[in-house]
């Protein structure tokens, strides 16, 4: 393990563990939050490690941040019951990948991890009601980092 992933794996908040626990006894109530439980199970198989769930910064929120190999990677998820209104996706407009950018990057900073490699992903959720499983959609590298922030 480089010392570059070992650094990354020293700031994790959340493991594996936890998610599974956390899962047991917190109940899910809204589409949003099961729409991240659904994201956390995806990234979970495909290998990544969640670090945080729910981060806030200065300038706004990043639903889940995970580390993939020697990436660090900022995850918006979005749930929808129906893609009338558009799909999914299409609710991460410019203006919601800047302040993702900005978070992101303050996140980077204070965490001392700026030289580290990062991306943004989004994870597409529909899930009709009344339906056990939903479509689930993941975008990696959805968008690259926009406006004053830029980076990586």
């Amino acid at each position: 393990m480089s010392k570059m992933a070992r650094k990354l794996f020293r700031k994790l908040t959340l493991s594996r563990a936890f998610v599974d626990v956390y899962d047991r006894i917190a109940p899910t109530t809204s589409l949003g939050d099961r729409g991240e439980r659904e994201a956390e199970r995806l990234l979970l198989r495909q290998g990544m490690i969640i670090v945080a769930r729910g981060y806030e910064g200065k300038f706004g929120e990043v639903d889940l941040i995970a580390v993939d190999d020697d990436t660090i990677v900022f995850v918006e998820v979005k749930t929808r019951t129906t893609d009338s209104a558009g799909l999914p996706a299409e609710a991460v407009d410019l203006q919601k990948q800047q302040h993702l950018t900005k978070t992101a990057y303050g996140y980077l900073k204070w965490n001392r991890l700026t030289q580290c490699r990062a991306r943004f992903d989004v994870v597409a959720i529909t899930w009709p009601e009344g339906s056990k499983d939903p479509d689930v959609v993941h975008y990696q590298n959805a968008f690259e980092p926009v406006g004053e922030f830029q980076m990586f």
